[in-house]
């Protein structure tokens, strides 16, 4: 089993940033990737951003790229996601995940932080 525990979340201003962070432990895997989604009241699950654990390789949904970084410091097991100018579309609960490759499902989750963003 693998716990993710996400802070981070709050309530700020349009243009404003926050850093969001996921710490897990438990069972580990040697190539798994850590995954950033989102949902907002009345939509579907949306991808945020991913980070494959050993080359630290990236990628973005198209609504964050260019604001939002993925990085994880492997010392600490711990994944951050660094959002920068934020927007009232950026409200939703943000969740971390984790896969055990790149082809295959997220399996774990966490039990998500709120993000507000007020314009």
């Amino acid at each position: 089993q693998v716990q993710l525990v996400e802070s981070g979340g709050g309530f700020v201003q349009a243009g404003d940033s926050l850093r969001l962070s996921c710490a897990a432990s438990g069972r580990t895997f040697s190539r798994h990737v850590m995954g950033w989604f989102r949902q907002a009241p009345g939509k579907e699950r949306e991808f945020v951003a991913a980070i494959t654990w050993s080359s630290a390789s990236t990628n973005y949904g198209d609504s964050v790229k260019g604001r939002f970084t993925i990085s994880r410091d492997s010392a600490k097991n711990t994944v951050y996601l660094q959002m920068n100018s934020l927007e009232p579309g950026d409200t939703a609960v943000y969740y971390c995940a984790v896969r055990r490759t790149i082809v295959t499902s997220y399996e774990y989750w966490g039990q998500g932080t709120q993000v507000t963003v007020s314009s």
